[in-house]
Parts: structure tokens; sequence; C-alpha cells
């Protein structure tokens, strides 16, 4: 058995069943051993940063491992993106990388690159196949680096003569790693802090953002008079009717700082400590507030549902609360459609078990009162903030839960990052419904243009934030690509036109037109 059916037969072993990718001359021998190969779906994607970000949103949602198989250090070059993204997110990935055949690295010839520090920002573990027989056991160290805990982006690069060369038998998967146990100390601490009567807040992420998550977090929240916050942009967040609403830090820092003020304890729970996402001239980049107590309950890797619990416990425990609110929604509105109409449209329209990949960028910050009482429904959120990634993300969502509706939201500017995920998601066939913000701008960029201090901007400057002259047809790009799509001037031709892409299977878009300004 050649390399390239050791590695897939192992991964399959490892119950990894689908692979994301965009092949190359050095990765042929994968390609041809899809034939021989029983239980891996291959999914192509048309740009690598498609690849990579489809691989995040089906880790998000099936908390397993995706792989990908990319084309050298250039191939890596173009999904970088996506996996910093991912990286941030934690998500599973095993992430293969076709390299040129060992004897030939000599030789320097025109895509040869260094792969491992390309990859190392990305990942948390890369490793090399060095010899043909260590194909399955550096599989193998793959998929368990990826699983962790803590999970992420595992790397592993292949020389193309290991794939063709004979490699022995596939490695079969080993026991799972327990997460870490927990700390009694730090349960010990967080209870005194919120037992102190001073203002404290729990600051949850990661694997603290879903339902079980919610529920304890909520329950030890509302019995200490905590506040109860999380990350700004979380991989994955459960909400909805019957869920316990979660109030999510503010991506500007001058409103996360008011979410902050005051606070004497901080309690962290799977979540990194909150900073500014940018330097500011003469604003603080640290948000904790000056003499606030900063307490890890639990981080990464370790078990982040059984230390709330725990805390739970030692606070005394069976304290009512930990439950949601009633589904409510608001009324289909009528006339101009702004960003703000926009989001009362898909409030009214989200249906039960969606799940929704948000890059709506600036015309999202409305979206978060009119959805908060739909049916119960997953929030992917754009994780470490290289855009590009909401319509990737969606794919693989879909992907990875073929019976649930995606709702892509996506800003205009964004969506031309990686706009090539229509084709694949028309291939597929992939029940995602794609809304593109149409304001003709990098309104988020306008924003931030006077928040940096910077003077006002003249025509030339401006024009580096139009987009415009020619203007964008998301409706002919994506009828170009096999999506059936429509164009939304008015409340109630994003109703009509929403309602009807929720209601029929398979991929379509709506082109949201916004106007200038939020959206």
């Amino acid at each position: 058995m050649n390399g390239a059916r050791v590695l897939m037969e192992t991964l399959v072993r490892c119950g990894v069943d689908t692979c994301f990718t965009n092949p190359g001359t050095s990765e042929m021998q994968f390609v041809a051993a899809l034939d021989d190969v029983r239980g891996m779906r291959a999914v192509l994607g048309l740009f690598e940063g498609v690849v990579t970000g489809a691989a995040d949103g089906y880790g998000r949602m099936k908390d397993h491992p995706a792989a990908t198989l990319l084309h050298l250090g250039p191939g890596l070059g173009n999904g970088i993106a996506n996996l910093h993204n991912a990286r941030r997110a934690r998500t599973p990935i095993v992430n293969v990388i076709g390299d040129h055949a060992t004897y030939h690295q000599q030789y320097d010839a025109p895509l040869q690159s260094d792969i491992r520090s390309l990859a190392s920002p990305v990942s948390t573990w890369v490793g090399t196949v060095d010899a043909a027989g260590e194909v399955g056991s550096r599989t193998l160290d793959a998929y368990e680096a990826a699983m962790g805990p803590p999970s992420g982006v595992a790397t592993l690069v292949v020389p193309a003569d290991m794939t063709w060369t004979e490699a022995g038998s596939p490695a079969g998967a080993r026991p799972a790693a327990a997460p870490g146990k927990m700390n009694a100390d730090a349960v010990a601490l967080a209870a005194k802090a919120l037992r102190s009567g001073e203002p404290a807040a729990l600051f949850i992420g990661g694997r603290a953002t879903r339902r079980d998550g919610l529920v304890v977090a909520s329950r030890v929240a509302e019995g200490a008079g905590a506040k109860l916050l999380c990350e700004t942009f979380p991989s994955r967040l459960e909400r909805g009717a019957g869920i316990p609403a979660v109030e999510r830090l503010a991506y500007l820092a001058e409103l996360a700082a008011l979410q902050l003020d005051g606070l004497r304890h901080l309690v962290l729970v799977d979540a990194k400590s909150p900073v500014s996402f940018f330097a500011y001239p003469g604003k603080a980049s640290n948000l904790v507030p000056e003499g606030c107590e900063v307490i890890v309950l639990a981080g990464a890797g370790d078990d982040v549902v059984g230390a709330l619990d725990a805390l739970d416990g030692e606070l005394g425990g069976g304290t009512p609360g930990g439950g949601g609110s009633g589904m409510s929604r608001p009324e289909l509105p009528s006339g101009p459609l702004t960003a703000q109409t926009a989001a009362l449209v898909i409030g009214a329209l989200l249906p039960e078990g969606a799940i929704v990949s948000d890059e709506a960028n600036t015309g999202g910050i409305f979206l978060a009162g009119p959805t908060a009482g739909a049916p119960p429904h997953d929030w992917l959120c754009l994780t470490g903030g290289a855009i590009g990634q909401g319509m990737p993300v969606a794919t693989g969502a879909s992907v990875a839960c073929p019976g649930r509706k995606v709702l892509s939201l996506e800003a205009d500017g964004s969506a031309m990052y990686t706009l090539q995920s229509l084709w694949t998601q028309a291939r597929e066939g992939l029940d995602v419904t794609t809304v593109i913000y149409n304001n003709g701008s990098y309104a988020v960029l306008e924003m931030e243009l006077g928040r940096v201090g910077a003077e006002a901007p003249g025509p030339r400057a401006r024009s580096m934030l139009e987009l415009s002259k020619p203007d964008l047809d998301f409706v002919a790009l994506a009828k170009g690509m096999g999506v059936p799509a429509r164009r939304a001037s008015t409340c109630e031709d994003f109703s009509e036109h929403l309602g009807r892409a929720l209601a029929e299977p398979g991929p379509s878009l709506v082109e949201v037109m916004v106007g200038r300004g939020l959206g």
C-alpha cells in the first residue's frame, strides 16, 4: 500500500471522513487514492482560503476534524488567513500539505518554499513525514494533535515520494486524551471573589458558549449577582429561545470599556483576558479596569463545564436560574431596507436549528436583539478577524450538518475574498442561503479612519474605501457560479426573497441593497 492510501486509510480509521482540497501535482497520488479508499468524501474548493475556511466551519460544528489537502507552500499561503481564524477558534483540523519529493528539494525548484515556517504561526502542531514507513504513525500523531486537548490545527507535511512509495499498513486510532483536571484552587479563588460583594463578571468563551456551559455560567452569575459576558467573536455560540442569553463584549474598545467599568473581579472561563482589537493613539490596549483581579477558572484544554459545575457547587449550588426566555420574534418590517430593518427580517424568519455564519461586519451590529428570541440556533463568528471567513465557514458547516439550514450573513467587501465558496456550494448541493449586505464600501474602515486619528480623508483616500466604479453585482456573480440569486431593495423584497430561499433546499443568495453607511 503506498503512502497516499496509508494516510487516507489512517484518517478514515480515526473517523475523519471529509477532505476539503485544492490539490496540485505533488498531491496527485492522494487524488488517485480517492477511488480506492472507502469512507473519504472529497470536496473541491477553487481557492485554498475556501478549503481552509470550510474545514474550520466543519470542525466547529462536528467537534471533530476534517482534513485539508493543500499544494506546497504557495497553496498553504493562500489558505493561511482562514487557518489563522481556525487557530483562534481552536478548531480541530488535520491540515495536510504536499511537498516536493525529498530528493527534488535540493534543486530549489520554482515552487520550493519553507513550509514549516509558513505553517507554524497558524498551527498548534507541525510534523513532517521523513520516511515512508512513518506515514501511518505521523498521520495518527496529526489527528491526535488536532483533537487535543486543546484542539487545534495540526499540519502534516508529506513529500511527494512518500505518497508513491510502499508505506506499510494504516495506523489505528488510540484512546482519546482526557481534558485537563479541574483546578480546585482556581475554583476556590473564583468563589471567594464572587462572594465578596464587589462588582464581578464571568467572561466566557470557547466550550463555555455552548448550551450546557451557558446554563451553568448563567446560574452562577445570577446567583452571585455578577455580570455574564462572552468573547466578542465566539467560535460557536448557542443561542435563541430556551437558551440562557449572554452579552457579547463590544468590538469597539470604548464600548467594551464601559461594559467592564467598575469591575473588581473578572473570572475567565475558556477565554483570554480582554484587550482592544487594535492600538489607538492615547487609548489603553488592556481593557481590564485598573485594580480588577483577573482569575482563570478554566482554560483551553480544561474541563470547562466541569469547572463551572464545581464553582456552582462551591457557591452553594441549586441556585435558581440558568434558563432562557421564551420565543419572541419581531414583526416583518416594511418600507426602506437598511441594516436595522434587514435584522428585523432575519429575526422574524430565522428557522429552528439554523447555523448562522456571521461576517456581516458593520451591518451585523443590529442583529443581536432581533434574533435573540428566535428558535434555538448556532452563531459562528469571525474569531481571528481575518476577513473572507464567512462563506467558507458556512460551506463547511453545511457539509458537517446536512440536515440543518445554514444562513451566511456576509459583507460585500469580505465576500469578494472567498466568493468561490458559492461554486462549491452549488457543486455539492449544500443548503446554504447567503445574504450579501451591499453598501458599496469598506464601511468598517471608514469608521476606523477617524478612530485612529487620521486627518479627514481626501478624494484619493476615500476611493480606497469605496467598492464602486464599477459597482459589484452579486446576483450576476452568484448566477455565474451556479447559485440562484435575487436582489432586495425594500423590506418587502427581502422578506419575500429570504423566506423563499429558506423554504427551498440547496444554495441561494439574496443581495441586500442597504445603501451607504452601516451595512
